[in-house]
């Protein structure tokens, strides 16, 4: 049960940081180092998400 309240959690923390990186691209430019770093976040959530499902 734990898990799936993890993964659930997780899910959402991923969508919310993949609006705001969409966004901060839209206005200040892929390349631009808010960018990367809410990228590099994401990265972050997403290897955690995966590495539960295994």
């Amino acid at each position: 049960m734990k898990s799936f309240l993890l993964k659930k959690m997780l899910k959402l923390k991923i969508e919310v940081k993949r609006k705001d990186m969409y966004k901060k691209a839209k206005n200040l430019g892929f390349t631009h180092p808010q960018v990367v770093n809410c990228s590099q976040e994401l990265d972050l959530l997403l290897n955690d998400y995966f590495d539960l499902a295994a």
